[in-house]
């Protein structure tokens, strides 16, 4: 894939994925330059240096204030990127050669191109994430832990470090510099889904998807009333439905 490079942020404190994701970047590099942004601690790093295939950039972060630490991966992957399109991944993404391409097609059109997450496999955790990303989806779109953007749509400055939800700060610097930010609905990227342990102990984290999105929360804030009502007056169907929806 010409002029086009795939970036990697990577923080582990937790090597069972390490296989999984080793093969994925075997197959990766045989389709474009891949670069791993690493700020796993020893021994991790060194580990995951002998795991990774050779053709691999692996890579500190470069520091970088603010205290998100994928920000600076991010940073340091676009610094050291030398073509202009350059995908930004996080580690559970799993791209195939068709749906990488053409991601990178559109680029052609825009600054920055946001395609579609979805689970691969699908546990019930991850299904009733699936329903958060079906909401987003019907308000105003998701966010994946993928992006395609042009190398210099963030400008020297980069974005700020200093917020949770990096994403959606990376897409709102790109619209503030007069960039064009494309939603791909139609492009689906798997991704592994986390342990049900890790899923369980994301939920409060998962409170800036909602706040961040003024008009989904004003939405959400509306049912919560029918839900109350629902609770007190029927609990058992109310967890019923609700095992359903995880069914």
């Amino acid at each position: 894939m010409p002029d086009a490079e795939y970036v990697l942020p990577l923080r582990w404190a937790d090597d069972r994925g390490l296989p999984d994701l080793a093969g994925y970047l075997g197959r990766l590099v045989d389709w474009l330059p891949v670069t791993v942004v690493d700020g796993s601690e020893e021994p991790r790093f060194s580990a995951h240096a002998r795991a990774f295939p050779a053709a691999v950039r692996h890579v500190r972060p470069d520091p970088h204030p603010g205290r998100n630490g994928k920000v600076a991966g991010v940073l340091t992957g676009l610094r050291l990127a030398r073509a202009d399109r350059v995908v930004l991944a996080d580690d559970d993404v799993r791209y195939d050669e068709p749906t990488l391409r053409a991601l990178l097609d559109r680029l052609a059109g825009a600054d920055v191109v946001r395609p579609q997450n979805v689970f691969d496999p699908m546990p019930w955790h991850a299904r009733w994430d699936t329903a958060r990303t079906l909401v987003n989806r019907a308000t105003g779109g998701d966010y994946p832990g993928t992006l395609a953007l042009r190398r210099t749509a963030l400008g020297p400055g980069g974005y700020d470090g200093d917020v949770l939800f990096e994403n959606l700060e990376l897409l709102r610097t790109v619209r503030a510099r007069g960039g064009r930010v494309l939603r791909a609905d139609d492009l689906y990227v798997p991704r592994r889904p986390p342990t049900a342990r890790h899923f369980l102990g994301q939920r409060p984290r998962q409170a800036y998807d909602s706040l961040a999105q003024p008009g989904r929360y004003a939405a959400e804030l509306a049912v919560l009333p029918v839900v109350l009502l629902a609770a007190r007056r029927a609990p058992r169907a109310l967890l019923l439905l609700a095992a359903a929806a995880c069914a």
